[in-house]
């Protein structure tokens, strides 16, 4: 089943769990309120949200952090799936997103990786702010390089 945004619902973990009924049968709320993609679709209709999403990518691209890749693409994900847990300087863990939200995200590998050092960059953006982080495999020690409001 494809989602408002366009998502192959059926390959989601959350969806085939029975935990969300889609966007399309709760009418634009799969995580019991309404999802900020699926009302900008509904607002500006679909090509306006792709054409929204290539000015974030632009946005992004332009940001030019160090050892980042090029962002070709941004893909509706489950807050669950991306809410990493940042370590704050007095040794406190805080999560910036929300589980219940959808947000347009991104993993792409750093360009500097080598035989040692694996790390990757995660991105996840909604109308109010742009999120990019680096961490190692399965998203160990992450660390936010870039919170900018929007």
């Amino acid at each position: 089943m494809k989602a408002i945004c366009g998502a192959n619902c059926d390959e989601c973990q959350i969806f085939k769990n029975n935990k969300c009924r889609g966007c399309i049968a709760t009418n634009g709320c799969p995580f019991g309120k309404k999802c900020w993609i699926a009302k900008y679709i509904e607002l500006g209709g679909i090509e306006e949200f792709e054409k929204q999403k290539k000015l974030l990518i632009k946005e992004i691209n332009s940001l030019c952090i160090e050892g980042m890749p090029k962002i070709q693409e941004l893909y509706p994900l489950n807050g669950s799936f991306i809410n990493l847990e940042y370590k704050l300087p007095n040794g406190e863990k805080i999560s910036f997103l929300n589980d219940d939200e959808a947000y347009l995200g991104n993993q792409v590998e750093c360009e500097f990786n080598d035989e040692e050092i694996r790390k990757c960059f995660g991105i996840a953006v909604n109308m109010n702010f742009i999120l990019i982080s680096e961490y190692e495999e399965d998203g160990k020690n992450p660390e936010i390089l870039l919170y900018k409001k929007r």
